[in-house]
């Protein structure tokens, strides 16, 4: 694998690099630039999100795509729980926007593990949304 297909910092993780793996994430879902979010994950990645099973990396461009659809004024704040080796744990919340105008906030956690190259291989995500008051938003 050449150098262009490896997303530093690479395993096994120390506080300092388990923290900018995190941070970098968040800027990038943050940015909703799908295929800058995608080329951090595997070609054969496996999600699970909610209910929702999803293989590979194009299916990630498709899910993330069908998301953002749904999902306006999209803001993203994810924080390390802990990490050992390649593993990561992560809690997130975001607040988004339906068409209707009603905004959500989404709570979850993540479990990551991650290839040598430093690309996600498997993430799977439990999310639950709140339904809240435009006044209510923090994000």
């Amino acid at each position: 694998m050449n150098i262009a297909e490896q997303k530093f910092p690479l395993p096994p993780f120390t506080m300092e690099t388990a923290l900018q793996k995190v941070q970098l994430a968040e800027d990038a879902w943050n940015s909703q630039d799908i295929d800058r979010i995608a080329q951090a994950y595997t070609i054969d990645t496996e999600w699970r999100n909610r209910v929702e099973f999803i293989n590979g990396r194009e299916e990630v461009k498709t899910f993330l795509k069908r998301k953002w659809e749904k999902e306006l004024n999209y803001k993203l704040k994810k924080e390390l729980w802990g990490f050992r080796e390649n593993r990561m744990a992560v809690r997130f919340e975001y607040e988004y926007q339906t068409q209707s105008g009603q905004w959500f906030r989404a709570y979850g956690n993540e479990l990551w593990e991650f290839d040598e190259n430093g690309l996600m291989r498997k993430r799977f995500a439990s999310i639950n949304d709140l339904e809240i008051k435009s006044e209510e938003r923090y994000l």
